[in-house]
């Protein structure tokens, strides 16, 4: 159902819809892996009626969000068991929050995550992995993943992620979802549980191009007018056969030609993005997680405890060279932008990956394809493409500014 489906129900039946779809369509397992909370029926139909009587644009329009955006009066636990310990319970709504209920979006819950949204993969030993809709067995990628099921299993049209290193970009691929990452430091970010606050975005899922534009034009300033963009293709490696071939055709759809010259200066300038991006992160991680970590040390995750550990591995210098190396890649792009309005390219390396799939090598190999829009702090629209084998995976479309009129120029194409 599109945004103006659901705008066309009274407030008990999308309530209704809302808590039926949930039963409907995750198994008992995965409504515990996806679903932080929900919102009760009564509650939810309430809500719908007070949205219902503005004349707002996402009026009656129900969303998830991903359980880093405080809600006034509803816990945030980050994908962890023990965050409302260690922080004074939410007082007010996140900015986004406040934002989609102005724009009279209905909120029907809150999303888990990859434990303090560090991981790519999704997995969550506290709450269950979360499968792709479908199937079963296939990660739905992180950390946004209780965000793009809902989305993707058609239990809501619209769902709120946040985006690091790829954590709206890789799920959206995988579960063939449209997705937006922003900036950072923007105010839909600043007041989320942090990450790495110099690198983390927020962000948003959708089904359908249009109701990504209609979300967009609801959230973000009106993009200025511009002529027809100019864009690159733009080749990497690590990519598997049916995926480096789907992209390539669908960058077609956008006049996206592979410009040699600039392609090798591009993978040149981001040969050491990976473990740029891996030394800022676990840098910033630490500064967020330091006041309680050590207290709360048991309840981490081993996984997420050893990658918040590494830090105090480093040198002064390797940190140093990463900041450098950062400012590299930003010049890399700065240049790029001289001559082009976008480039695209591969959002994921492969389809979704199995439980036994998700390794250290494959993290890796998603990150050198999404890590360098990231360290640049760029916005990146990821578009779905399906494969043969009824998998997806899509292509990041990376802009200068959120505000840039090539993301509604190409959900034009798309629709």
């Amino acid at each position: 159902m599109t945004f103006h489906a659901w705008q066309q129900l009274s407030p008990n039946d999308a309530a209704r819809t809302v808590h039926t779809r949930v039963r409907e369509r995750l198994p008992p397992e995965q409504q515990r892996a996806a679903i932080a909370l929900l919102r009760p029926e009564s509650e939810l139909t309430r809500a719908f009626a007070a949205a219902g009587a503005t004349a707002a644009p996402l009026r009656g329009v129900p969303y998830f969000a991903k359980d880093l955006f405080d809600v006034a009066g509803m816990p945030t636990f980050a994908g962890s068991t023990f965050l409302p310990e260690a922080r004074p319970p939410p007082a007010r709504d996140s900015a986004l929050i406040a934002t989609l209920r102005t724009a009279g979006a209905v909120l029907a819950g809150k999303t888990h995550l990859h434990e303090f949204a560090y991981g790519i993969t999704g997995e969550n030993p506290h709450y269950g992995d979360v499968d792709v809709p479908g199937f079963p067995g296939r990660t739905t990628g992180g950390s946004s993943s209780g965000s793009v099921a809902v989305v993707a299993a058609g239990i809501v049209p619209l769902a709120l992620g946040t985006d690091t290193g790829g954590s709206v970009r890789l799920p959206a691929a995988f579960c063939g979802l449209y997705g937006l990452r922003l900036t950072p430091g923007d105010p839909f970010i600043r007041d989320a549980v942090a990450l790495a606050p110099s690198l983390d975005t927020a962000g948003w899922f959708t089904a359908k191009a249009e109701d990504m534009r209609a979300a967009n034009a609801a959230l973000l300033p009106a993009p200025h007018r511009a002529a027809a963009p100019h864009g690159c293709y733009l080749e990497m490696p690590g990519v598997d056969p049916d995926v480096a071939t789907a992209c390539r055709a669908a960058a077609e759809q956008f006049d996206a030609r592979i410009d040699g010259d600039v392609s090798a200066e591009l993978r040149s300038g981001f040969g050491a993005a990976l473990d740029i991006y891996n030394t800022i992160v676990a840098v910033e991680a630490w500064e967020v997680h330091k006041p309680w970590a050590e207290r709360f040390r048991e309840r981490y995750s081993p996984a997420v405890w050893q990658r918040l550990n590494r830090v105090h591995a480093f040198t002064a210098d390797k940190i140093g060279a990463a900041q450098r190396g950062r400012e590299a890649i930003r010049s890399v792009w700065r240049k790029f932008f001289e001559t082009y309005d976008f480039v695209v390219l591969p959002a994921s390396p492969a389809p979704a990956f199995t439980k036994p799939d998700c390794t250290l090598e494959n993290r890796n190999r998603i990150l050198v394809l999404t890590a360098p829009a990231s360290l640049a702090g760029l916005p990146v629209l990821t578009i779905p493409i399906q494969l043969s084998s009824g998998l997806s995976t899509g292509l990041q479309l990376v802009v200068k500014e959120p505000a840039s009129p090539v993301i509604d120029w190409a959900l034009q194409r798309c629709q």
